[in-house]
């Protein structure tokens, strides 16, 4: 869905005779897809489905929810063995630190005996570590005239059974010191919400951090049997002074205060300079536990538009100038809709860009071959490739398509599009500057990405997308600040029981910032007032 709370009136400019793009329909009526939480495309939360039994399909989603919210007693009453379910999924995330797991549902299978089999992939969040990703199925069948996960053991895990468990292991790291770009002494104390960063630090040097492992053990005698993920760096860090790293205190200390208007939501933000790709600032709330700023895996919303722009900008696919009409609804094997099921006949491209209008987006999928969105990303924005950066991360991931529902989901950066804050505030650097510059925390940082320069007219195009987005569009928040500031919301759906996450990026001068809020509800609402706040603590240099 898209990401703004209101529509301004003002026209669209035109600065040439405009083309005519219709919006796209497709047949079959069905919400929208979900992402970056419970549902992968295919799976939306309301509607008819074809296939399986889509009450078998929404019992599955519905565990799954139930299971990644925290809600265990509820998860465990929709199987066929809640009281055993209930202990297991409490030892296995409680035992594990898993934090706020993150379990993105796949095609659902019949299998030719009555039942219905739900694949699904897990990320977990292992406090302090990193992120473990593995894939499971959930089986399903009927039971007292409805559906139930058929529970197992293995469906938590394909490895956990009756004679095999998982252990976490931890390694104890000393406390690192660190200082900033300037020699300024940074700490926990003095900055509480670098506390899960400075102990990634402790690691030293890349991939570095706290060192542990999740080991599958022999129930009986706690024999290891195999390593299922482990984090870290290897070794230790030598006892050579302080870690010199690139944040700037000025911007770390007003990024903290920044994330308050996040009204004590789970939420991060990054700042990094855009012509580098130095970072100045990491924020989390809460202050310890997952670094969700870095190594977080969210579904970037509405803010991958600026990808999605760049792609079809790329090939002359469309002009800001062009008409690509905003109807309230657009079927592609699921109903999409736009925020407030608003509508805008005869816009241009750029009021779609600046007002954030899904079904416009979505109606140019077919101008984009089915797996060149994340071609783009990869060659031109560096997503999914290798990063260095000094401290574990996630380097986003743009899947090919698995069917056209899908690939409209991509188009407005949900199903299965995966980044964070760290991504989107490198995507809105390269998007403005025109070159990816791998992000870096520590000097010295390996760099084996490969990317290509946006053309220079690209470069222009989105930086003008951007900026009206902040004069006329979903970031007018922002548009009482000085200096020439380019934006963009975004809003991405987690499941029927949480709320939207809301996400803002915004780029002025040489920095370039993007903050995501778990369940803020809307970009504007949420991620706006901490972007406005950071912006307006700190001088444009």
């Amino acid at each position: 869905m898209s990401p703004h709370t209101d529509f301004p009136p003002a026209a669209p400019r035109r600065h040439r005779p405009r083309r005519t793009v219709k919006a796209l329909t497709a047949v079959a009526v069905v919400a929208v897809v979900t992402a970056g939480g419970m549902y992968a495309a295919g799976l939306g939360p309301f509607g008819e489905e074809t296939g399986p039994d889509p009450e078998a399909v929404a019992e599955a989603r519905a565990f799954l929810a139930d299971w990644a919210a925290g809600r265990l007693p509820d998860a465990a009453a929709r199987t066929t063995g809640p009281d055993r379910a209930e202990e297991v999924l409490r030892s296995f995330t409680a035992g594990l630190d898993i934090e706020k797991p993150k379990l993105t549902a796949g095609k659902p299978e019949e299998t030719g005996d009555g039942t219905v089999t739900v694949p699904f992939t897990a990320r977990m969040p292992v406090k302090g570590l990193g992120t473990w990703t593995y894939d499971s199925k959930l089986p399903l069948r009927e039971q007292d005239g409805g559906w139930k996960v058929d529970w197992k053991l293995s469906l938590v895990h394909p490895r956990l059974s009756d004679t095999e468990k998982f252990r976490l292991e931890r390694e104890e790291t000393e406390p690192v010191e660190a200082t900033d770009r300037d020699g300024a002494t940074l700490s926990g104390a003095t900055h509480p919400s670098l506390a899960p960063v400075l102990a990634q630090l402790a690691g030293g040097g890349n991939g570095g951090g706290p060192r542990g492992a999740v080991r599958l053990v022999d129930r009986a005698t706690g024999k290891v049997e195999r390593t299922e993920a482990s984090f870290g760096g290897e070794g230790t860090r030598k006892d050579d002074g302080p870690v010199r790293t690139t944040l700037d205190a000025d911007w770390q200390s007003a990024a903290e205060r920044a994330l308050a208007e996040a009204d004590g939501k789970n939420a991060a933000l990054v700042a990094l300079r855009v012509d580098d790709g130095e970072i100045l600032a990491v924020a989390n709330s809460p202050a310890s536990g997952f670094n969700r700023a870095v190594s977080g895996t969210y579904a970037p919303g509405s803010t991958w538009k600026i990808v999605t722009s760049g792609a079809l900008l790329l090939k002359g696919a469309v002009a800001p100038d062009d008409v690509v009409d905003c109807p309230r609804y657009l079927t592609v094997g699921k109903r999409f809709q736009n925020v407030e099921t608003s509508e805008h006949p005869g816009a241009t491209f750029r009021k779609d860009f600046t007002e954030s209008c899904n079904t416009a987006f979505i109606s140019l999928r077919d101008r984009l071959g089915e797996g060149e969105l994340g071609e783009v990303a990869r060659k031109y924005f560096g997503v999914g490739q290798t990063w260095h950066v000094g401290v574990p991360s996630y380097d986003g991931s743009v899947p090919v398509p698995r069917d056209a529902t899908e690939k409209a989901a991509s188009m407005i950066g949900q199903g299965r599009v995966q980044a964070n804050p760290l991504i989107m505030a490198s995507v809105t650097a390269t998007a403005v500057s025109g070159t990816f510059h791998q992000p870096s925390l520590v000097d010295g940082t390996e760099d084996e990405t490969t990317t290509t320069p946006l053309p220079p007219e690209v470069v222009t195009q989105l930086r003008e997308l951007m900026r009206a987005t902040v004069t006329e569009g979903t970031t007018r928040v922002l548009a009482d600040l000085p200096g020439d500031i380019g934006a963009k919301t975004g809003t991405a759906e987690v499941s029927e029981e949480q709320d939207n996450n809301g996400w803002m990026v915004a780029h002025r001068g040489d920095v370039a910032v993007a903050c995501v809020v778990e369940e803020g509800v809307t970009g504007g609402g949420s991620a706006g007032p901490v972007i406005h706040s950071l912006l307006s603590a700190v001088p444009e240099s």
